[in-house]
């Protein structure tokens, strides 16, 4: 379990005084092996009581656990990266092009190993298995998440499968408010509190689909509508248009569950991609023929 992910997955859920201190750690965790609570309070402009409570949100028993867990954590990122995370710290204004290059892939392979290694592979079976016997999935984000919905359309649309991203909120909510009983609903949100895509699974939902959240939030309304949560452990860079990180976990994810679809039918999988492949590749060689 990533202390660092989890600040990240709980920030927004907590109130200001305790939000400061997440912010803070979450830029340089560093400064929690450099400072006493006592200090850390100051610099956060709260108190040591809320210090203790923002150790307590993430699980932890109080500021010294804090301090070990880091510690362990940063000393084995820096053991597998070097000193391209500079023990955790954001990217900075002072980085070079490759200091910066370095940071973005080194959270985004911990993205991936973080994700992968705390997945539910109970709920991604049951996902697998209401994709598997679904007549249609449909898919719907908003910002980045709706080119993570997308992704998992193509992979889907590929071996034969009905899927259909939805392009904005209302044709979301006209097609999860049609009868599902053989509809798997599957809504895209790193924090989880997209208010259309929640509307999306909600409505879904009522309409006797299967639902499943994509997001990184625990405890989050996305998480409270879906029948199954699959959860990302993202570290978010302060350069956060476009949802980087997040991005990258989210497609993980995606890819899993399109590989536990295809992998039930292994043979007709196989012959769906060559179908598809050799399509594309008459189309290539036409065009070739007619530039002759």
């Amino acid at each position: 379990m990533s202390i660092q992910s989890t600040i990240e997955a709980v920030a927004q859920t907590l109130p200001p005084s305790t939000r400061r201190i997440a912010e803070v750690v979450r830029e340089r965790p560093a400064i929690v092996l450099e400072s006493t609570i006592s200090e850390l309070a100051v610099r956060c402009e709260t108190s040591e009581a809320s210090v203790v409570r923002f150790c307590r949100a993430l699980g932890l028993s109080g500021y010294s656990q804090l301090k070990i867990e880091l510690a362990t954590e940063l000393g084995r990122e820096f053991a597998q990266f070097g000193p391209s995370l500079n023990y955790g710290s954001d990217i900075a204004a002072t980085d070079s092009l490759r200091e910066m290059a370095a940071k973005i892939s080194s959270l985004e392979i911990l993205a991936i190993q973080e994700t992968v290694a705390r997945l539910d592979y109970d709920a991604l079976e049951r996902v697998v298995s209401a994709v598997d016997a679904s007549d249609r999935v449909l898919l719907f984000g908003v910002g980045a998440s709706h080119f993570i919905a997308e992704d998992l359309q193509h992979k889907l649309f590929r071996i034969g499968r009905n899927a259909f991203v939805l392009g904005d909120p209302h044709e979301a909510l006209a097609a999860a408010a049609l009868p599902g009983a053989r509809t798997v609903a599957i809504g895209f949100s790193h924090r989880g509190e997209t208010q259309e895509t929640v509307a999306f699974l909600r409505e879904a939902a009522r309409s006797g689909a299967s639902t499943v959240g994509v997001t990184s939030a625990r405890g989050s309304a996305l998480n409270e509508v879906a029948n199954e949560t699959l959860f990302t452990e993202v570290r978010e860079t302060a350069f956060r248009a476009g949802a980087m990180v997040s991005r990258i976990a989210q497609l993980a994810v995606v890819d899993c569950v399109f590989a536990g679809v295809a992998q039930r039918r292994f043979d007709e999988t196989v012959d769906a991609l060559k179908v598809t492949r050799e399509a594309a590749t008459r189309m290539h060689g036409s065009e070739k023929n007619s530039e002759i």
